[in-house]
């Protein structure tokens, strides 16, 4: 008997908010397209903007890929080696870690 009173309370809860105007789903509207407008297009674009944070990881080029600590490296970050398959989306927040031919790493690039 006692969920009857906390189910009318978020009940009322629920019909207190008030709803959205054409004003402000227009106004999230032109928010998300100044977003989109606004980030990069192309994983070049991403990298010279630095949208991942690899300029904190620059020190890792040019040293064995064996060597990375993969707990030290951001969530969701990927280390590709020259013949492993990857995902084509494009995500400007991701680190990629690109290992060469070499067992080197040779870049890191936002995509």
């Amino acid at each position: 008997m006692k969920a009857l009173p906390i189910a009318a309370l978020f009940m009322a809860v629920a019909c207190t908010q008030t709803p959205q105007t054409y004003r402000d789903l227009d106004r999230i509207g032109r928010d998300y397209q100044r977003e989109v407008a606004t980030a990069p297009q192309s994983a070049a674009e991403a990298t010279r903007r630095d949208t991942c944070g690899a300029s904190a990881f620059r020190t890792l080029v040019g040293r064995p890929a064996a060597e990375i600590e993969r707990a030290r490296l951001p969530a969701g970050a990927r280390v590709i080696t020259p013949d492993m398959m990857v995902t084509q989306d494009f995500s400007p927040n991701r680190l990629n870690v690109i290992v060469g031919s070499d067992g080197m790493i040779g870049s890191l690039q936002c995509f």
